[in-house]
């Protein structure tokens, strides 16, 4: 059965109020929680970014749900050996409940690090090597690298019992079958179905049968339809950008004016917008039956204590029921 789980989004809330956002996601019902891992928000409205790394402690701690996190460890933000040694000690301390969604990054988060804005090709090359160093350091081996990322003797001297699952962000068939050579399993977002089997498709054609899909599900509920379309134009609408134009702009007020001519109807292939809990249970049981083995919700309106009460009470028993295939004739 697909597991269902709530995103947290610090684009968009302070860390505290995230935390109280997580509690009571995990009381609803919520199966897992996933954690986005910002320098900048999107756009100038969603006005948050705290450190990740420093929620997952305390978020992971307050709650019994494994985690997700998204980060980008290719050496301008995050050297691999600080992301090896972040998710080692969460893992030691939180055993089996973190995994580490690995992607290549975007400018909004890397280029502010004076590091410069390497193009995709090296990118994803910076993120091959970092895995392998990842892994290695997980291994307890000693690291020594002249690579993209430089280590000498570089040792992880606090290590989980089990390491953490490294999966792959990606959001094309291309990226998606490369990701097949190295990533536990694959995390990305809903998209059209067709384009969504295709990615899935040609990871499990690079990986292998068995390892797990999780996607990100941008929704929008709220009372009416028409808020329900408000609330993601107004927070959400950066979002609909091609992923290639948003890897490369470098400020939230870039993201802002790229998008400020899209409208409601442009966001209806990247954000489920309805008022009603049983539209929402349908949509998300058509993705389930893709292939997937985890749901991650993101309602992107603020409304989020109504969106966690309503999805707890009202669609994640549909979701879990047995009766749950019936839901789609």
């Amino acid at each position: 059965m697909t597991s269902i789980g709530y995103h947290a989004s610090h684009e968009q809330f302070a860390p505290s109020e995230l935390l109280d956002l997580v509690q009571r996601a995990q009381s609803a019902g919520f199966d897992a929680a996933m954690s986005s891992d910002h320098l900048a928000p999107w756009g100038a409205r969603q006005g948050q970014s705290g450190f990740a790394w420093s929620w997952l402690g305390a978020a992971m701690q307050a709650t019994r749900l494994p985690f997700g996190v998204v980060t980008t460890p290719i050496g301008l933000r995050y050297h691999p050996l600080l992301i090896a040694q972040a998710a080692a000690t969460l893992a030691e301390m939180f055993p089996d409940r973190l995994t580490v969604i690995l992607g290549s990054g975007e400018a909004l988060n890397e280029r502010p690090f004076g590091a410069g804005w390497p193009g995709k090709q090296e990118r994803s090359a910076r993120l091959t090597e970092a895995v392998a160093i990842i892994r290695a350091l997980f291994r307890g081996e000693s690291v020594t690298s002249d690579g993209f990322h430089r280590l000498e003797e570089a040792r992880l001297y606090t290590l989980p019992a089990r390491p953490p699952a490294l999966f792959a962000a990606a959001l094309t068939p291309e990226t998606a079958r490369r990701a097949g050579d190295w990533a536990d399993g694959l995390a990305t977002i809903a998209m059209p179905h067709d384009k969504l089997r295709a990615v899935i498709d040609a990871f499990r054609d690079g990986a292998g049968a068995g390892r797990p899909v999780h996607v990100q599900v941008h929704l929008s509920h709220a009372a009416s339809d028409a808020k329900a379309e408000r609330n993601a134009l107004e927070q959400w609408r950066t979002n609909a950008l091609p992923p290639s134009v948003a890897a490369e702009l470098s400020s939230p007020a870039m993201f802002d004016d790229a998008a400020r001519h899209l409208r409601a109807e442009d966001l209806s292939s990247s954000v489920l917008m309805s008022s009603d809990p049983s539209r929402h249970a349908e949509w998300l049981h058509q993705i389930a039956a893709l292939g997937v083995d985890r749901l991650l919700l993101h309602n992107v309106g603020r409304n989020q204590q109504e969106f966690i009460d309503t999805f707890g009470e009202s669609v994640l028993p549909l979701l879990k029921s047995p009766r749950a295939a019936g839901l789609v004739g």
